[in-house]
């Protein structure tokens, strides 16, 4: 895959979709301010002394501590990024045929570059040592693409999206949150092409026997919305199992307005008035039912126009409009925990976090345990 250089995108309206505990940031940062402090007063030599290690002449290994280390005290410099490069393309280098520990570095090497907020650095990294398995863990493309997806940069974040496939890491070629990523991002590029690419993968999914997210279908749907499909729309929503949300029920009401039949709208409408609790607020976005409204007076048939002004009416005297529009609904943040066997991986991690370091400096630098 190569890597394309271009000007950042400015962020203003752009976010990250999963939450910082999703993508394990949070445990990061715990760690980087405990190994920092442990490492207040021997920083710079350890810097020098890495340096000398990295140096492609040099004979020196680079071996596990130091990677560690190294990864939780660099600082958002090009000096720093450069060294934790260089000493993570050894590391791989010098570790493609024994792997003595069992240390998982990829997960924690993408979790610097999203703390450090440094797309083009991970996307470079992961360009370079992705062959090597470096990478090869779920969570790792996930907090990739995530970074990617928040910089805008959705080309790439499909790009990524590819190499998982084609990688089946553990047997899966369509890891869900990863999907869900693709989409975003075929939704934000909003393209004949994205939806060309989300058509596509929809099916791949439904073949394979994979039942997508829901976040993944309100976004193949909403970007069918968009290009003008509203056909493809209502069957990505209808496949959906979570008929009750609130994106799904909006978007079938978009799509339903579309299609000229906003007739088939006002059942969703009393549906969800007699099953919304009155403590429920935000059940319908206002730009869809304005949309409604529109298709309705254009449908122009009289009963259908006055049981619109009488639900619309109730939903309004409860308070069940939001003035959100839909898309911020669609990219609101995902709070998932890491999954289980990612934890089971990563357990190495815990239990050098929980490891007082005695860190005296010595010949070699090594020997850290």
């Amino acid at each position: 895959m190569q890597v394309i250089r271009f000007k950042l995108p400015s962020l203003a309206g752009i976010r990250c979709l999963y939450s910082a505990s999703a993508l394990g940031l949070d445990g990061y940062v715990k760690t980087r301010d405990r190994i920092k402090e442990q490492f207040i007063d021997v920083e710079a030599k350890f810097r020098e002394k890495m340096g000398d290690f990295a140096n492609s002449d040099s004979s020196n290994m680079i071996f596990t501590e130091d990677l560690k280390h190294m990864v939780h005290i660099v600082e958002n410099n090009d000096e720093d990024l450069n060294l934790v490069y260089k000493m993570t393309s050894k590391f791989s280098k010098q570790n493609q045929d024994t792997r003595f520990g069992s240390f998982i570095f990829g997960p924690v090497v993408m979790r610097m570059y999203y703390h450090l907020d440094k797309p083009l650095e991970a996307l470079k990294c992961f360009t370079e040592l992705e062959k090597d398995g470096f990478f090869d863990q779920l969570i790792s493309f996930q907090i990739l693409m995530d970074l990617l997806f928040k910089h805008g940069m959705y080309e790439q974040t499909l790009e990524v999206f590819e190499v998982v496939k084609n990688k089946q890491l553990h047997g899966s070629k369509y890891p869900k949150n990863a999907v869900v990523l693709a989409f975003g991002a075929c939704y934000k590029l909003n393209t004949p092409d994205s939806l060309n690419y989300a058509k596509k993968l929809w099916t791949e999914l439904n073949q394979a026997g994979h039942y997508p997210m829901r976040r993944a279908g309100t976004f193949a749907a909403a970007l069918a919305i968009q290009q003008g499909s509203p056909d493809i729309a209502l069957e990505i929503l209808t496949s959906l199992k979570q008929q009750g949300y609130v994106t799904i029920r909006n978007l079938k009401i978009s799509a339903l307005a579309d299609l000229g039949r906003p007739d088939d709208a006002l059942p969703l409408l009393r549906s969800a008035l007699e099953t919304d609790r009155a403590a429920d607020k935000n059940t319908f976005c206002e730009e869809v039912l304005n949309k409604l409204s529109a298709a309705i007076e254009k449908f122009n048939r009289k009963e259908v126009s006055q049981e619109f002004e009488r639900i619309n009416s109730q939903i309004k005297s409860l308070g069940h409009i939001s003035s959100s529009p839909i898309g911020e609904l669609l990219c609101s943040e995902i709070s998932l925990v890491p999954n289980i066997s990612e934890v089971s991986r990563t357990k190495s991690t815990r239990k050098f976090n929980q490891r007082p370091t005695n860190y005296q400096l010595r010949p070699g630098l090594q020997d850290m345990n």
